[in-house]
């Protein structure tokens, strides 16, 4: 075997091994980071129903639509979906790599190109809406009670997770929906394997003061905090 190829063979283990151990840190670390919990003492005596609803990947925050805090009806248009009627009283906030959101309605669409993109910092993201009549709490949707100071907290923490135009409306991505109540909008910051839709949803919890992962990529490591 000459030198150039054992050279070759040296560098490609060493890159192998490199990546074998960034894997193995990174699942460790978001395994390790999510039994972690922060404000695991939350104020009592709220007023204000949210709920943390995940499709067994992607978790959202549901909030009320309108409140004596916020109406989001004022920011997010329902003339913006598909639906012919108006009667909610929940809004989803989603927060994820745009295009997940929008070329990868199923897993069997899911791309490379889309996958490495998202993975490593080099999309775009985007806020994803829906309306709901109805919230049924299950193991995958856990309703929480909050203060309507923490309640504010995390409205503003949502309000800056859009993108806005001068004249301060939100950025509303046209003709792209999962169904009728749903609509996606510009959002600020970018996916990453450090930054997850989760990760999103997780901090959304940190403002709202109420229990959360230390750091967490997926839903799991949300959930377990309220088992």
């Amino acid at each position: 075997m000459n030198r150039r190829l054992r050279k070759g063979l040296r560098i490609t283990g060493r890159v192998v091994l490199s990546v074998v151990a960034f894997v193995v840190i990174y699942l460790l670390s978001a395994v390790g980071l999510s039994h972690i919990t922060v404000n695991s003492e939350p104020e009592k005596g709220g007023d204000v129903p949210i709920y943390i609803n995940s499709n067994g990947v992607h978790t959202d925050i549901l909030v009320p639509l309108k409140n004596d805090v916020k109406d989001w009806t004022k920011d997010i248009l329902y003339s913006q979906t598909k639906a012919k009627d108006s009667i909610a009283t929940y809004m989803a906030f989603g927060w994820g790599d745009k295009g997940f959101y929008l070329d990868t309605p199923e897993w069997s669409d899911l791309k490379a190109s889309t996958a490495f993109k998202a993975a490593f910092y080099l999309g775009t993201s985007a806020m994803h809406t829906k309306f709901y009549k109805n919230v049924k709490e299950d193991d995958e949707c856990v309703k929480i009670m909050i203060t309507q100071k923490d309640y504010a907290d995390l409205v503003a923490y949502i309000t800056n997770s859009f993108q806005y135009d001068n004249g301060k409306k939100v950025l509303w991505i046209k003709d792209q929906s999962y169904g009728q109540y749903d609509a996606f909008y510009e959002a600020n910051r970018k996916y990453s394997l450090f930054y997850t839709c989760n990760t999103w949803a997780n901090n959304a919890l940190k403002a709202a003061h109420q229990r959360a992962a230390l750091w967490t990529p997926y839903d799991k490591g949300i959930f377990c905090h309220y088992k």
